[in-house]
Protein backbone atom coordinates (compact mmCIF):
# COMPACT_ATOMS: atom_id res chain seq x y z
CA UNK A 1 0.00 0.00 0.00
CA UNK A 2 1.43 3.46 -0.99
CA UNK A 3 2.05 5.16 2.18
CA UNK A 4 0.21 8.39 1.08
CA UNK A 5 -2.82 6.31 0.87
CA UNK A 6 -2.17 5.03 4.21
CA UNK A 7 -1.97 7.78 5.72
CA UNK A 8 -5.20 9.41 4.77
CA UNK A 9 -6.70 6.44 5.68
CA UNK A 10 -5.31 6.31 8.90
CA UNK A 11 -6.17 10.16 9.41
CA UNK A 12 -9.63 8.66 8.42
CA UNK A 13 -9.12 6.11 11.36
CA UNK A 14 -8.94 3.40 9.26
CA UNK A 15 -7.04 1.55 11.04
CA UNK A 16 -4.71 -0.47 8.41
CA UNK A 17 -4.20 -4.29 8.19
CA UNK A 18 -1.28 -5.64 6.69
CA UNK A 19 -1.01 -4.53 2.88
CA UNK A 20 -4.77 -4.14 1.23
CA UNK A 21 -6.99 -4.88 4.43
CA UNK A 22 -8.67 -2.14 6.89
CA UNK A 23 -10.95 -2.00 9.80
CA UNK A 24 -12.91 0.79 11.13
CA UNK A 25 -15.30 1.25 13.93
CA UNK A 26 -19.20 1.32 13.13
CA UNK A 27 -20.92 4.42 14.38
CA UNK A 28 -23.55 2.09 15.55
CA UNK A 29 -20.85 0.36 17.13
CA UNK A 30 -20.06 3.35 19.36
CA UNK A 31 -23.82 4.17 20.08
CA UNK A 32 -24.34 1.05 21.14
CA UNK A 33 -21.44 1.24 23.36
CA UNK A 34 -22.59 4.51 24.89
CA UNK A 35 -25.88 5.23 24.17
CA UNK A 36 -27.75 1.83 23.74
CA UNK A 37 -29.01 2.42 20.44
CA UNK A 38 -28.25 -0.34 17.70
CA UNK A 39 -27.38 -0.81 13.95
CA UNK A 40 -30.60 -1.87 11.89
CA UNK A 41 -28.95 -5.15 11.21
CA UNK A 42 -29.98 -6.09 14.52
CA UNK A 43 -33.21 -5.31 14.26
CA UNK A 44 -33.48 -6.73 11.18
CA UNK A 45 -31.38 -9.54 11.54
CA UNK A 46 -30.51 -10.40 14.99
CA UNK A 47 -26.50 -9.17 15.08
CA UNK A 48 -25.16 -7.58 17.98
CA UNK A 49 -23.66 -4.41 16.88
CA UNK A 50 -21.11 -3.78 19.45
CA UNK A 51 -19.82 -7.26 18.73
CA UNK A 52 -19.59 -6.80 15.15
CA UNK A 53 -16.27 -6.00 13.11
CA UNK A 54 -16.59 -3.77 10.08
CA UNK A 55 -13.87 -4.39 7.86
CA UNK A 56 -12.50 -4.89 3.94
CA UNK A 57 -9.79 -6.68 2.41
CA UNK A 58 -9.46 -5.03 -0.30
CA UNK A 59 -9.68 -1.29 1.14
CA UNK A 60 -8.15 0.61 -2.62
CA UNK A 61 -9.24 -2.51 -5.04
CA UNK A 62 -12.69 -1.43 -6.56
CA UNK A 63 -14.08 -2.31 -10.22
CA UNK A 64 -16.43 1.41 -9.60
CA UNK A 65 -16.13 4.62 -8.47
CA UNK A 66 -19.39 5.46 -7.18
CA UNK A 67 -20.50 9.00 -6.86
CA UNK A 68 -22.30 7.93 -3.16
CA UNK A 69 -19.43 6.04 -1.77
CA UNK A 70 -17.68 7.51 1.43
CA UNK A 71 -14.35 5.95 0.55
CA UNK A 72 -11.08 8.30 -0.52
CA UNK A 73 -11.04 7.45 -4.29
CA UNK A 74 -7.64 8.86 -5.10
CA UNK A 75 -5.57 5.52 -5.78
CA UNK A 76 -8.23 3.24 -6.57
CA UNK A 77 -6.78 0.08 -8.08
CA UNK A 78 -8.23 -3.12 -9.59
CA UNK A 79 -5.84 -5.45 -9.08
CA UNK A 80 -3.66 -6.56 -5.95
CA UNK A 81 0.30 -6.35 -6.12
CA UNK A 82 0.22 -8.57 -2.63
CA UNK A 83 -2.00 -11.14 -0.76
CA UNK A 84 -1.87 -11.62 2.54
CA UNK A 85 -2.81 -14.93 4.17
CA UNK A 86 -6.57 -15.20 5.04
CA UNK A 87 -5.65 -15.90 8.62
CA UNK A 88 -3.49 -12.89 9.05
CA UNK A 89 -6.17 -10.30 8.03
CA UNK A 90 -8.84 -11.43 10.50
CA UNK A 91 -6.30 -11.69 13.34
CA UNK A 92 -4.90 -8.72 12.54
CA UNK A 93 -8.36 -7.43 11.97
CA UNK A 94 -9.57 -8.06 15.55
CA UNK A 95 -6.60 -6.70 16.94
CA UNK A 96 -7.00 -3.56 15.01
CA UNK A 97 -10.50 -3.11 16.78
CA UNK A 98 -9.58 -4.23 20.04
CA UNK A 99 -6.92 -0.87 19.69
CA UNK A 100 -9.59 2.04 18.24
CA UNK A 101 -11.92 0.40 21.47
CA UNK A 102 -9.51 0.89 24.12
CA UNK A 103 -10.45 4.42 25.07
CA UNK A 104 -14.29 3.45 25.11
CA UNK A 105 -13.35 2.10 28.49
CA UNK A 106 -12.74 4.79 30.70
CA UNK A 107 -15.89 6.83 29.12
CA UNK A 108 -18.52 6.73 31.95
CA UNK A 109 -21.21 6.30 29.17
CA UNK A 110 -19.89 3.12 28.09
CA UNK A 111 -21.71 -0.09 29.09
CA UNK A 112 -18.57 -2.04 30.64
CA UNK A 113 -20.20 -5.32 29.40
CA UNK A 114 -20.60 -4.34 26.14
CA UNK A 115 -17.30 -3.19 26.09
CA UNK A 116 -15.39 -6.30 27.34
CA UNK A 117 -18.02 -8.63 25.08
CA UNK A 118 -16.67 -5.95 21.56
CA UNK A 119 -13.11 -7.06 22.14
CA UNK A 120 -14.05 -10.54 21.34
CA UNK A 121 -16.12 -9.88 18.17
CA UNK A 122 -18.81 -12.75 17.00
CA UNK A 123 -19.84 -10.86 13.50
CA UNK A 124 -17.68 -9.75 10.60
CA UNK A 125 -19.29 -7.22 8.28
CA UNK A 126 -16.86 -7.65 5.26
CA UNK A 127 -18.17 -4.37 3.21
CA UNK A 128 -16.17 -1.22 4.78
CA UNK A 129 -14.83 -0.09 1.51
CA UNK A 130 -13.47 -1.56 -1.98
CA UNK A 131 -14.91 -4.61 -3.84
CA UNK A 132 -14.01 -7.76 -0.95
CA UNK A 133 -14.91 -10.22 -4.16
CA UNK A 134 -11.43 -9.10 -5.84
CA UNK A 135 -9.61 -10.68 -2.95
CA UNK A 136 -8.58 -13.68 -4.26
CA UNK A 137 -9.04 -15.86 -0.99
CA UNK A 138 -12.57 -14.70 0.13
CA UNK A 139 -13.57 -18.07 0.68
CA UNK A 140 -10.77 -18.86 3.07
CA UNK A 141 -11.18 -15.72 4.66
CA UNK A 142 -14.23 -17.06 5.46
CA UNK A 143 -13.89 -20.34 6.60
CA UNK A 144 -11.36 -18.58 9.18
CA UNK A 145 -14.15 -16.76 10.43
CA UNK A 146 -16.45 -19.89 10.53
CA UNK A 147 -13.66 -21.75 12.49
CA UNK A 148 -14.26 -18.79 15.82
CA UNK A 149 -18.21 -19.32 15.14
CA UNK A 150 -18.38 -15.32 13.83
CA UNK A 151 -21.78 -14.77 11.71
CA UNK A 152 -20.55 -13.56 8.05
CA UNK A 153 -21.99 -10.46 5.88
CA UNK A 154 -20.46 -9.41 2.48
CA UNK A 155 -21.77 -6.58 0.85
CA UNK A 156 -21.00 -7.01 -3.10
CA UNK A 157 -21.26 -4.94 -5.83
CA UNK A 158 -21.73 -7.70 -8.06
CA UNK A 159 -19.38 -7.56 -10.36
CA UNK A 160 -17.28 -10.39 -9.81
CA UNK A 161 -20.06 -13.11 -10.20
CA UNK A 162 -17.35 -15.66 -10.67
CA UNK A 163 -15.82 -15.11 -7.08
CA UNK A 164 -19.39 -15.70 -5.88
CA UNK A 165 -19.70 -18.98 -8.02
CA UNK A 166 -16.51 -20.86 -7.38
CA UNK A 167 -16.68 -19.97 -3.37
CA UNK A 168 -16.07 -23.42 -1.74
CA UNK A 169 -17.02 -21.00 1.95
CA UNK A 170 -20.46 -18.12 1.35
CA UNK A 171 -20.68 -16.04 3.70
CA UNK A 172 -23.68 -16.29 6.00
CA UNK A 173 -25.33 -13.69 4.67
CA UNK A 174 -24.72 -12.17 0.66
CA UNK A 175 -25.50 -8.55 0.14
CA UNK A 176 -25.38 -7.96 -3.50
CA UNK A 177 -25.90 -3.68 -4.70
CA UNK A 178 -28.10 -2.55 -6.96
CA UNK A 179 -27.94 0.71 -6.97
CA UNK A 180 -29.51 1.73 -10.95
CA UNK A 181 -32.29 0.42 -12.23
CA UNK A 182 -30.88 0.16 -15.57
CA UNK A 183 -27.40 0.74 -17.71
CA UNK A 184 -28.03 4.22 -18.09
CA UNK A 185 -27.92 5.63 -15.09
CA UNK A 186 -25.57 2.89 -13.67
CA UNK A 187 -22.70 3.89 -15.91
CA UNK A 188 -23.60 7.80 -14.33
CA UNK A 189 -24.22 6.82 -10.80
CA UNK A 190 -21.42 3.98 -10.75
CA UNK A 191 -18.68 5.45 -12.88
CA UNK A 192 -17.30 1.70 -13.80
CA UNK A 193 -14.16 1.01 -14.39
CA UNK A 194 -14.46 -2.10 -16.42
CA UNK A 195 -16.40 -2.04 -19.29
CA UNK A 196 -18.94 -4.97 -19.11
CA UNK A 197 -19.99 -4.19 -15.39
CA UNK A 198 -23.41 -3.88 -16.27
CA UNK A 199 -23.40 -7.53 -17.79
CA UNK A 200 -21.60 -8.63 -15.00
CA UNK A 201 -24.06 -7.82 -12.62
CA UNK A 202 -27.07 -9.36 -14.56
CA UNK A 203 -24.94 -12.74 -14.65
CA UNK A 204 -24.64 -12.36 -10.69
CA UNK A 205 -28.52 -11.53 -10.60
CA UNK A 206 -28.75 -14.87 -12.58
CA UNK A 207 -26.64 -17.29 -10.08
CA UNK A 208 -28.29 -15.87 -6.51
CA UNK A 209 -30.88 -18.39 -6.27
CA UNK A 210 -28.36 -21.12 -6.85
CA UNK A 211 -25.96 -19.97 -3.70
CA UNK A 212 -26.64 -21.99 -0.28
CA UNK A 213 -26.94 -18.74 1.65
CA UNK A 214 -29.06 -16.13 2.84
CA UNK A 215 -29.23 -13.46 0.26
CA UNK A 216 -30.22 -9.63 0.01
CA UNK A 217 -30.77 -7.18 -2.56
CA UNK A 218 -29.54 -3.58 -1.40
CA UNK A 219 -31.02 -0.75 -3.22
CA UNK A 220 -29.09 2.52 -2.21
CA UNK A 221 -31.83 5.44 -2.80
CA UNK A 222 -30.28 8.80 -4.37
CA UNK A 223 -32.76 11.47 -3.95
CA UNK A 224 -33.42 13.23 -7.36
CA UNK A 225 -30.99 9.97 -9.18
CA UNK A 226 -32.32 6.51 -9.02
CA UNK A 227 -35.67 6.29 -6.66
CA UNK A 228 -38.47 8.08 -9.21
CA UNK A 229 -41.58 5.63 -9.18
CA UNK A 230 -41.10 4.56 -12.61
CA UNK A 231 -37.92 2.93 -11.87
CA UNK A 232 -40.02 0.64 -9.75
CA UNK A 233 -40.55 -1.55 -12.38
CA UNK A 234 -37.11 -2.16 -13.59
CA UNK A 235 -35.75 -2.41 -10.06
CA UNK A 236 -38.58 -5.47 -9.16
CA UNK A 237 -37.26 -6.97 -13.03
CA UNK A 238 -34.03 -7.22 -11.80
CA UNK A 239 -34.78 -8.02 -7.98
CA UNK A 240 -37.34 -11.43 -9.81
CA UNK A 241 -33.86 -12.43 -11.48
CA UNK A 242 -32.54 -12.55 -7.94
CA UNK A 243 -35.13 -13.96 -6.22
CA UNK A 244 -33.41 -12.74 -2.61
CA UNK A 245 -34.92 -13.37 0.88
CA UNK A 246 -34.60 -10.11 1.76
CA UNK A 247 -34.42 -6.38 -0.06
CA UNK A 248 -33.49 -3.65 1.37
CA UNK A 249 -33.81 -0.38 -0.16
CA UNK A 250 -31.56 2.30 1.98
CA UNK A 251 -31.05 6.17 2.10
CA UNK A 252 -27.73 7.25 0.77
CA UNK A 253 -26.11 9.23 3.46
CA UNK A 254 -24.28 12.41 2.82
CA UNK A 255 -20.64 11.19 4.74
CA UNK A 256 -17.21 11.13 4.03
CA UNK A 257 -15.85 12.07 0.27
CA UNK A 258 -19.01 11.52 -0.67
CA UNK A 259 -19.61 14.90 0.34
CA UNK A 260 -17.30 16.13 -2.57
CA UNK A 261 -19.54 14.67 -5.11
CA UNK A 262 -23.05 14.76 -3.84
CA UNK A 263 -25.17 17.22 -2.27
CA UNK A 264 -26.85 17.54 1.06
CA UNK A 265 -30.04 17.48 -1.21
CA UNK A 266 -29.63 14.05 -2.50
CA UNK A 267 -30.04 12.25 0.86
CA UNK A 268 -33.79 11.25 0.72
CA UNK A 269 -36.20 11.32 3.93
CA UNK A 270 -37.37 8.06 5.68
CA UNK A 271 -40.48 9.21 4.61
CA UNK A 272 -39.86 8.75 0.69
CA UNK A 273 -37.49 5.75 1.40
CA UNK A 274 -40.80 3.75 2.93
CA UNK A 275 -42.50 4.65 -0.28
CA UNK A 276 -40.52 3.27 -2.19
CA UNK A 277 -40.24 0.10 -0.58
CA UNK A 278 -44.01 0.13 0.04
CA UNK A 279 -44.26 0.35 -4.30
CA UNK A 280 -41.33 -1.98 -4.72
CA UNK A 281 -42.88 -4.86 -2.28
CA UNK A 282 -46.30 -4.24 -3.77
CA UNK A 283 -44.75 -5.16 -7.38
CA UNK A 284 -42.51 -7.83 -5.95
CA UNK A 285 -45.11 -9.63 -4.18
CA UNK A 286 -42.93 -9.50 -0.71
CA UNK A 287 -43.82 -7.93 3.16
CA UNK A 288 -42.62 -4.86 3.85
CA UNK A 289 -41.87 -5.90 7.42
CA UNK A 290 -39.54 -3.86 9.32
CA UNK A 291 -38.00 -0.28 8.90
CA UNK A 292 -35.46 1.86 10.87
CA UNK A 293 -35.80 5.35 10.48
CA UNK A 294 -32.40 6.22 11.81
CA UNK A 295 -30.77 4.61 8.93
CA UNK A 296 -33.09 5.30 6.40
CA UNK A 297 -33.96 1.79 5.74
CA UNK A 298 -36.97 -0.59 5.44
CA UNK A 299 -36.62 -4.45 5.02
CA UNK A 300 -38.84 -6.27 2.04
CA UNK A 301 -38.86 -10.22 3.01
CA UNK A 302 -39.90 -12.95 0.69
CA UNK A 303 -41.09 -15.27 3.39
CA UNK A 304 -43.27 -14.67 6.11
CA UNK A 305 -41.16 -14.75 8.82
CA UNK A 306 -37.39 -15.16 8.16
CA UNK A 307 -35.29 -17.10 10.83
CA UNK A 308 -32.69 -14.30 12.63
CA UNK A 309 -29.24 -14.97 13.90
CA UNK A 310 -30.12 -15.08 17.07
CA UNK A 311 -32.87 -17.35 17.12
CA UNK A 312 -31.94 -21.11 18.06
Amino acid sequence: MKEELKRILQKQKYAVVGDHSAVKLCHWMKQSLLRGEVCYKQTFYGIESHRCLQMTPSVNQCTHMCLFCWRYQGFTEKEFKKIDEPKFILEGAIEAQRKLITGFKGNEKCDQKKWREANDPNMVACSLSGEPTLYPRLSEFFEECHKKNMTTFLVTNGTNPEALENMDTLPKQLYVSIVAPNKELYKKICSPLISNGWERIKKTLEILPSLDTRTVIRHTLIQGMNMDEKFIPQYAKLDRIASPMFIEPKGYMYVGNSRKRMQMSNMPTHDSVREFGLNLSKKMGYDSSMEKEASRVVLLTRDKKPKRFDET
